[in-house]
């Protein structure tokens, strides 16, 4: 069968699916992994933090474009009752995950609370979309333009709006932690004068900024199918993989291709040190819902080479931007007198070894850099032996810039 046959059954196969779906929305709302809001009244402190010990507030930011942002505040340790808070660093999550992923594990082992242990008065942030910030101040999550957005947009307004609050908030330039598409968000907005000038230093785990090596069998495959451009096409703009719909997408991927027994290592690569017995627990939160249009981005950057903002189409392009191509995002902008810390694995099938390679070579200062030839892309914020492997070294390297601690 050629290309075009096999793309239209595909297609036709994902029009039954969203029938099946829309006929089936109200079992859906209801059933404990569809696709219902988040229940009003909880929240990430309420469920993982304060149970723990932890003091932790709930924030809410409202962007530029109108999206309502939900911000946690640790502003210390389970020791540090009373004491003043330390300086203030700011966690941005990755791709299908939101703030919950830095307390996924035990104290002892997520980076959340071993910063507040640590000294540190801990932000975490929650992009627009995902379970926590599904809020804004005229669109409903069943609106078409609720999801018209990609990772430009995240760190165009969605960063700077929680960067700016924590900034004014504390009077303090901030240390930052990006895991994977919160490194693409912070490198993008690092470009910007009006967002650089709030950061202290930044270590990024995974760091993305071109995707030319990509290994990641899953993600091939899709880009290969179009899977972003066919879902768009037939109306599907929000991606939610807990929903029905959302688990069919991925058994299409899969089917008859690829064995998606172990779909976290077909999509990221193998984890050497990925807690499995806590799967389930995991699965309770993540993953959370992304936009269509962000996976049509991140694959424009498979499929070009580019680092570099929306392509529209050559129209649209010279309406937005002026041009027929998308602008790209300079990292030589990036001022030298930021220093940036970065952590990469050997066995990252979505930040490959080569890409992370070029985008150091693109930035005007030499980061400092952690490289383990065994971690995978999920190792570097759910390996039980990152505190030693990892936080470690990035704490160290924040008290570097000047910041020391009795703790």
């Amino acid at each position: 069968m050629g290309r075009a046959p096999v793309l239209l059954a595909f297609l036709l196969h994902l029009l039954f699916l969203l029938g099946r779906v829309r006929c089936a929305a109200a079992a859906a709302a209801a059933a404990a992994l569809g696709c219902s809001s988040p229940p009003s009244t909880d929240g990430v402190c309420a469920r993982l933090i304060r149970p723990l010990g932890y003091p932790c507030s709930e924030h809410t930011i409202e962007t530029e474009d109108g999206y309502l942002l939900s911000v946690q505040h640790i502003p210390h340790g389970r020791r540090a009752l009373g004491k003043t808070s330390g300086p203030p660093v700011f966690l941005q999550h990755g791709l299908f995950q939101g703030g919950d992923t830095w307390f996924m594990n035990s104290v002892e082992e997520s980076l959340g609370f071993i910063l507040a242990d640590s000294g540190f008065d801990v932000w975490v942030g929650n992009v627009r979309g995902t379970r926590w910030s599904y809020g804004h101040v005229t669109l409903s999550e069943n609106d078409k333009a609720f999801w018209d957005w990609s990772w430009q947009e995240l760190a165009q307004y969605d960063l700077l709006a929680m960067i700016g609050y924590v900034y004014s908030t504390t009077n303090s330039k901030i240390f930052y932690v990006g895991h994977s598409q919160g490194t693409i968000m912070a490198l993008a907005a690092f470009t910007m004068p009006n967002v650089v000038r709030m950061i202290e230093s930044a270590a990024l785990l995974c760091p993305i900024s071109y995707l030319d090596h990509i290994s990641s069998s899953f993600v091939l495959r899709a880009v290969g199918l179009h899977l972003d451009q066919l879902l768009l096409t037939i109306g599907i703009h929000q991606l939610n993989f807990r929903s029905d719909m959302g688990i069919q997408i991925l058994d299409s991927v899969c089917d008859g291709h690829m064995d998606c027994n172990n779909l976290l290592a077909a999509i990221t690569g193998e984890n050497c040190c990925f807690n499995v017995s806590r799967i389930d627990y995991y699965l309770e939160y993540e993953p959370h819902p992304s936009s269509t249009k962000n996976l049509n981005h991140l694959f424009q950057m498979i499929r070009s080479g580019t680092f570099a903002k929306y392509d529209h189409g050559w129209l649209q392009n010279v309406i937005h931007y002026g041009h027929l191509h998308p602008p790209a995002f300079d990292l030589a902008k990036i001022p030298d007198s930021l220093p940036i810390w970065m952590g990469y694995g050997g066995s990252d099938a979505l930040a490959d070894v080569a890409d992370v390679r070029r985008t150091i070579n693109e930035l005007r200062s030499k980061p400092e850099l952690l490289y383990i030839d065994k971690y995978g892309h999920i190792d570097f914020i759910m390996s039980v032996k990152a505190k030693d492997d990892v936080y470690g070294n990035l704490i160290r390297f924040f008290r570097s810039q000047g910041w020391s601690s009795s703790y």
